[in-house]
């Protein structure tokens, strides 16, 4: 069985029905879909899941508890995150929620398409399932542009583990990717543990927890792995990042110079902005009304009806509130 499957809980609630109805748009419902709990605060989520019969909310505990040892023997191996993370304030394991999406290589499909929370659905994924027939590991994303934030730069081991070229090349972003039941067997597992243990730990990039691990496995155990990117031809490929401002839309659909996209990435912009903007405050951010179509897909009605001027996400506080700021520090 296919599937689309996705990470989430209460406080990306607004993001997570945007994607769920973006599906929708696309499949009606005949495209089943998982949802994987980064904690226990799901209950928005479940709530809304009674009305809809094909998305389901994960909760194979043995499968969860199975991948939450497996993540923190592997930060157990690394030099220096625990102590990093410390210093930052953070727990012993950051972001330790953000690994669920591991469970999708136990189940429920055979095939899946994982998308992060933030991301909306724009094209049929059907050229993701059938490159699923070749391949183990299938993206469309430009990730290898920046290898900063998937491995540590800084290490030594890198180069010797991974040649240039294939750090230039199979190198993909955690928030989109195709994949298979069982990739990871618990030999295989064992096998990532172990050399690890050995010394390679450093590799990793601590603060893209779930991202570094992936391309991680995905690279030293040898797995066949497919980027759209790199693989169509130049004036065929799309963007999928937010940050990319030229996208243009016919229908609440996104195009790239004639392309529709395949998927729109919300990425570096905080679950909070979301929250903030669908109870009623006027911020702007790039393709705000695409989220907020896909957000209220099913009630439209229920859009917030902005009453004052627009204010950009990334404006710079005024000065009254950057005093007000440093008092509120102040008396903390």
């Amino acid at each position: 069985m296919d599937g689309i499957c996705t990470l989430a809980n209460d406080r990306v609630y607004d993001q997570l029905i945007a994607l769920i109805n973006s599906i929708e748009a696309i499949y009606g419902q005949t495209m089943p879909v998982c949802i994987y709990p980064y904690d226990h605060n799901t209950e928005k989520i479940a709530a809304e899941l009674v009305h809809r019969p094909h998305v389901t909310l994960y909760d194979h505990q043995d499968s969860i508890q199975k991948w939450d040892k497996f993540v923190k023997d592997i930060w157990d191996t690394h030099p220096t995150a625990q102590t990093h993370w410390q210093k930052l304030g953070t727990d012993q394991y950051h972001r330790l929620g953000t690994h669920r999406r591991y469970c999708a290589f136990d189940a429920p499909f055979d095939r899946f398409v994982y998308m992060d929370a933030d991301t909306i659905l724009m094209s049929p994924l059907d050229h993701i399932f059938t490159q699923l027939n070749h391949h183990d590991w299938v993206v469309y994303d430009f990730q290898f542009k920046d290898l900063s934030h998937v491995y540590s730069l800084s290490s030594t081991k890198l180069k010797e583990l991974f040649n240039p070229k294939r750090l230039q090349t199979e190198i993909f972003c955690s928030g989109f990717y195709g994949s298979k039941k069982d990739i990871f067997p618990e030999q295989n597992r064992e096998m990532i543990l172990d050399f690890l243990r050995q010394g390679e730990a450093e590799v990793l990039y601590d603060m893209a927890p779930d991202q570094t691990i992936l391309n991680y496995m995905v690279m030293r155990l040898g797995l066949s792995n497919y980027n759209f990117a790199l693989k169509l031809p130049a004036d065929k490929t799309t963007g999928c990042s937010v940050t990319s401002l030229h996208f243009e839309n016919r229908d609440q659909i996104l195009y790239d110079k004639g392309n529709r996209l395949t998927y729109l990435h919300y990425i570096g912009l905080s679950s909070k902005l979301f929250h903030r903007v669908c109870t009623g405050e006027n911020i702007d951010f790039p393709y705000r009304d695409i989220f907020l179509y896909y957000r209220y897909l099913h009630e439209p009605e229920q859009r917030p009806k902005f009453t004052t001027k627009a204010k950009a996400y990334n404006a710079i506080p005024s000065l009254g509130t950057r005093i007000l700021n440093k008092l509120k520090l102040a008396k903390n």
